[in-house]
């Protein structure tokens, strides 16, 4: 076996194997495309773009925009190749897709620490180091082997409600409390909704645009999808019976208003998604509406009208592993730690959270195998905040996240205006991102121009 081995050639893969190869390690990455494809491949690139051709917004006052320039200072293949083949497209980093895959494997190509080898990795390799970068659509083999892996703890479905920032909700129109005061008694925010209001959102969720499966998300002989009973997406519920929510997850048993002494006919109820409680997710919203779907209903909810959404509802197959309870905070895997995991099959959401995986992996991977001591991914960076998800046990039900501001610490000074909040909140995060960088770095033995290797 080689040094590091790494399964799965997409951009948490690709991202992985070239910081292993840059620390020093030599890495073989396994791809098994053109041999196999995944349902959602359609090219035998490298790093494939699958859905959208966009790593979202620029602006370092973006999570994600702030997540790239710290992955760029970081030497990440991912960025510096979507930045060299980068297309028009306003405040966000689109890229063309055949540009960038060619730039990706032309790089990894020419580095003589890597090897890319086009076979199909059916079982974890039993010995030396391993990095597990196989995305959210492993073939039923490796995702079998996952599974006996982490004891049973690989989730097949995503089934994700919406989170919501604390600090954009109206809080005059809710009130705290927990179900017959249980717990501490005031553990959920809660949006008391009259029989009008109530209606007329079972008729939005009836009604309004919902995604449609893809051809592997559902039965092929029936067209339906498999939905788990216990864990159904709100609007179908809602389709059951105009009382079927208010006897589910919008039931208002246990939780009279204290400002009226009265049960609502309905209540919304918010938990905090981590411990802070600066982020809260609607409890039982699992959701395939489309996202501006999402935004037109929920916005009417009352409370609701300027909320920031850290992450809208979502239900699709999506292979991840219960991050929290399996991974250390390098990404290795508790119970055998030689064994990394990269990319959505942590939980981490989207291209660039991928490649941030790949990031802390590769170099944790690669120190560990050349025996060098491990540098902890510094907190109150947006690369700190994408371990901080996948870190996360307040939440008992786990579900993939792209990255937010939720896990940040306060400024020292408080500052009201958002965007100068966030923009003292990112510069704090590069000054931690560089000394990162700097404690990590090891002189690479390959030219660094783009232009070299452009196609």
């Amino acid at each position: 076996m080689p040094d590091v081995a790494v399964i799965g050639g997409g951009l948490a893969g690709c991202e992985a194997a070239w910081q292993t190869a840059r620390q020093g390690a030599s890495v073989t990455l396994f791809e098994m495309r053109p041999h196999t494809f995944g349902p959602a491949h359609h090219t035998a690139m490298l790093a494939e773009l699958v859905c959208s051709n966009s790593l979202r917004g620029v602006a370092l006052e973006n999570a994600v925009g702030l997540l790239k320039e710290e992955l760029a200072r970081l030497d990440s293949l991912i960025v510096h190749a979507a930045r060299a083949s980068a297309v028009p497209a306003g405040g966000a980093l689109a890229v063309d897709r055949e540009r960038f895959g060619a730039l990706v494997e032309a790089r990894l190509a020419a580095h003589p620490n890597v090897t890319i080898r086009r076979e199909e990795v059916d079982a974890i390799p039993e010995h030396g180091t391993v990095i597990v970068a196989c995305g959210p659509l492993p073939s039923s083999p490796l995702a079998a082997a996952i599974d006996e892996l982490v004891g049973g703890r690989l989730h097949y479905y995503d089934a994700a409600a919406p989170i919501v920032a604390l600090d954009s909700l109206d809080l005059e129109s809710m009130y705290r409390k927990s179900r017959y005061d249980k717990g501490e008694g005031d553990d959920y925010l809660n949006i008391p909704l009259d029989r009008e209001t109530y209606l007329a959102f079972v008729e939005d969720l009836k009604r309004l645009p919902k995604h449609e499966p893809k051809g592997f998300e559902s039965d092929a002989a029936t067209g339906d999808i498999p939905y788990f009973e216990g864990c159904l997406p709100i609007e179908e519920l809602a389709a059951r019976g105009d009382d079927t929510l208010r006897f589910g997850p919008l039931k208002p048993v246990g939780l009279r208003d204290p400002r009226t002494g009265r049960a609502p006919y309905a209540v919304v109820q918010l938990r905090k998604e981590n411990a802070a409680g600066t982020a809260l997710n609607l409890v039982g919203f699992q959701t395939r509406l489309t996202w501006p779907a999402q935004r037109e209903a929920f916005a009417k909810l009352p409370g609701l009208a300027n909320a920031e959404w850290l992450r809208l509802g979502v239900m699709h197959r999506n292979t991840f592993i219960d991050a929290p309870r399996l991974l250390g905070d390098d990404l290795r895997l508790r119970a055998e730690p030689r064994i990394f995991f990269a990319g959505q099959i942590t939980g981490a959401e989207g291209y660039v959270e991928a490649a941030a995986c790949g990031v802390i992996a590769g170099i944790a991977a690669a120190r560990a195998e050349l025996g060098r001591s491990p540098v902890a991914v510094p907190a109150d960076t947006a690369l700190g905040a994408v371990i901080a998800h996948l870190q996360n046990t307040q939440s008992p039900d786990f579900q993939p996240a792209n990255v937010s501001w939720t896990h940040f610490s306060p400024l020292a000074e408080a500052v009201r205006e958002k965007r100068e909040r966030r923009g003292r909140l990112a510069a704090r995060a590069l000054q931690h991102i560089d000394a990162f960088a700097d404690a990590v770095r090891v002189d690479s033995p390959v030219a660094e121009s783009f232009a070299v290797l452009a196609p």
